[in-house]
Order: structure tokens, then C-alpha cells, then sequence
């Protein structure tokens, strides 16, 4: 029986969610990472704009929340969208809700803001986060195969400082928080044989400082141009499912 199809998505302004939201965000995330506390989840929480939960009938079994803004850079003014907490339970792992949610979740988020080019910033100190990238986007920084312009570094450098200050280390690219959460119940180990596919191998590369809950800096932009074939067709399908919604 295929559970992960069972899953279901809503998207909720952080302003909106009930106490009952909260406290099973808190408990799942306390449930797989170590270092969590009460007040530094209620913080991370009261910065963002919405929250994606995914929930099998009436159980939470993952969540993200989503930040987004605008700032000047180099002449321009780049529309921000930032990741922070973000957990699928391994029983809930094979869903395509996460990525269905998130979109749906970035395109009312991108209403809000005005028009210009769009970027989101990542940060995770797991590879299957990581692996999300490759998944559905062409280019994004930092990748194996792949040298960023000079302009993609700098922006990357810019929104870290903004964002964590002297927790970003520049040079490793790498945000290094003063109470870091780290992956438990053998999550942060890499299943025999997946340490061969290459974005695997260069993000243990880049954070090998990730058990202990270092998280690598990412960024893409999001464009139309910039999809996958399956990040094309999780936008196609995502467009089916509205245009059903209001026929």
C-alpha cells in the first residue's frame, strides 16, 4: 500500500496557526533533530510569512516554513525566498507533497512581492534536502558540475550576511548557528551506496561539518527557464490542479 499518496497539503499564514499547529511542528522537529528548544522554534517561526504542513488525515508528518522579501542588489531589486524549518518524517518520504506545497506556497508568496527576478535560499545540513535541488532545478549554486558567475557568489555572500551575520562562514559557505539542530535517529548517515551519486558525494564534500548540524548555503533562482523536465511537470500538474479546482 502506497501511504505517501494518502498525503495532503495545506498552506497557512504563520499569524493563523493554532496552538495545536504549533505544539506538533514543535514535537516532530524535536522528534528528529537534537537541539531543538521551545523558545529557538517560536523564533525561527515568528520571522516567517507561511507554513506548508503536510498531514496523513489528521497527523502532521512534515512541514516548511517560507520567508519572503525584497532587497537592493547591485542596482537591481531581487525578490527573496527563504526555507527555514523543514522536516518530512521518513514515513511520509516518496510524496510529491512537499514539492507540490512549496510551489503553491512560492507562487502566493511571489503576489506579494513586486515583479523582478526571484531567488530561493536554502539551507540544510541533510543530503535528501539537497537532493531536492537537482531534482527540479537546472542550475543552482553550489553544484559539482557547475562554476557560478561571479554575481550568483556575491548575491549568495550578500543574503547569508543579511540573513545570519557571523554565524555565515563565508569562505566554507557554510552557516554554523550557536545552537545548532542536529539530524538524529541515523538520519544524517547516508544509506550504503548512495555516497556514489555525485550530488550526494560533493554536498558531503562541502558540509562535513553536517552531523553536527553545519548547514550549506544554497541558492537558485526560480524561473520558468530554470525547471527541470520534473520540475516542468510538477508545474504542469500543479497548474491541472487549480485550473480543476475552479471549473
Amino acid at each position: 500500500m502506497n501511504t505517501a499518496s494518502e498525503i495532503g497539503f495545506e498552506i497557512v499564514p504563520r499569524a493563523a496557526l493554532s496552538l495545536t499547529h504549533r505544539e506538533a511542528m514543535y514535537h516532530l522537529l524535536d522528534g528528529h533533530f537534537d537541539g531543538v528548544t521551545p523558545g529557538q522554534f517560536a523564533a525561527d517561526l515568528a520571522e516567517k510569512d507561511i507554513v506548508l504542513l503536510l498531514n496523513r488525515k489528521d497527523r502532521l508528518v512534515g512541514f516548511s516554513t517560507l520567508l519572503s522579501y525584497s532587497t537592493p542588489f547591485e542596482g537591481e531589486s531581487i525578490q527573496v525566498i527563504y526555507s527555514g524549518d523543514t522536516l518530512v518524517a521518513p514515513d511520509a518520504w516518496g510524496s510529491t507533497a512537499l514539492p507540490r506545497a512549496w510551489l503553491a506556497g512560492v507562487e502566493a508568496l511571489r503576489t506579494t512581492l513586486p515583479p523582478g527576478r526571484c531567488f530561493w535560499m536554502l539551507l540544510t545540513s541533510g543530503f535528501r534536502t539537497y537532493r531536492f535541488l537537482p531534482v527540479f532545478w537546472r542550475e543552482f549554486h553550489p553544484c559539482f558540475d557547475s562554476v557560478p558567475s561571479p554575481g550568483i557568489l556575491r548575491l549568495t555572500e550578500r543574503l547569508a550576511s543579511e540573513q545570519f551575520g557571523a554565524q555565515f562562514d563565508q569562505r566554507a559557505g557554510i552557516v554554523r548557528f550557536v545552537r545548532p539542530q542536529r539530524l538524529r535517529l541515523g538520519l544524517e548517515k547516508i544509506p550504503p551506496g548512495r555516497e556514489k551519486d555525485p550530488h550526494i558525494a560533493y554536498f558531503l564534500a562541502r558540509n562535513p561539518g553536517h552531523p553536527e548540524g553545519d548547514e550549506l548555503v544554497c541558492l537558485t533562482e526560480l524561473s520558468p527557464e530554470n525547471l527541470t523536465a520534473a520540475g516542468r511537470r510538477m508545474f504542469h500538474r500543479h497548474v491541472h490542479e487549480l485550473a480543476s479546482r475552479h471549473s
